[in-house]
């Protein structure tokens, strides 16, 4: 099967199912793995979130954009396709835990979650 690139979850209702599903925390961030239903979207769909208890606008745009960037580079290698997976940012973790600890964490976390 050929794998497609990642598409980004926007609908609110998307997010809210995967709020109900699996989660595994991390230290620099927590991650909402859920398993599409036969017939909904095909290919890795993925979310991000930080809340304002992350910080000011500042602070949440630098931890959405880390969160993106270790989601370019680990999802298309652990994760599987139909799949919802949503990174939510952690206060002062997300945005100042080392770069490649953060990688290593969503690694350990889609195995985790992938048991």
């Amino acid at each position: 099967m050929k794998r497609q690139g990642l598409q980004v979850l926007r609908k609110r209702a998307d997010f809210l199912k995967a709020a109900r599903a699996r989660r595994v925390a991390m230290p620099g961030f927590v991650l909402q793995i859920r398993a599409r239903d036969a017939g909904e979207a095909e290919g890795i769909r993925i979310g991000f979130t930080c809340s304002k208890k992350v910080g000011n606008a500042v602070a949440r745009n630098r931890a959405k954009r880390r969160l993106r960037e270790i989601a370019r580079m680990e999802l298309p290698k652990a994760g599987r396709d139909g799949f919802d997976y949503v990174l939510i940012g952690r206060r002062e973790a997300t945005a100042t835990r080392d770069f490649a600890q953060m990688r290593a964490d969503l690694g350990d976390a889609l195995a985790k979650a992938h048991k």
